[in-house]
């Protein structure tokens, strides 16, 4: 069965990017701090109309990030 241009085109949004609350699950963290993020522009994002979507590789590298400095600042939960 052949997949649709369409249906290709959405799929490889849904691996590629997330949405704000996708990327605050992933992260572990609140939407709001997600939106916080982006509007200081520490983490690149693409605005459309009322949505924010995050690459998955930037939210994947801010994870790894997130990680050393929770271990720097935050010893005792380790």
């Amino acid at each position: 069965m052949e997949v649709s241009k369409q249906e290709q085109d959405r799929l490889f949004l849904e691996e590629t990017f997330l949405t704000a609350e996708e990327s605050a699950n992933y992260l572990g963290i609140t939407k709001q701090a997600i939106q916080s993020l982006a509007k200081r522009n520490i983490l690149p994002h693409i605005r459309k109309g009322n949505i924010l979507l995050f690459h998955r590789l930037d939210i994947e590298n801010r994870h790894t990030k997130q990680e050393a400095l929770r271990k720097k600042y935050r010893p005792y939960e380790h």
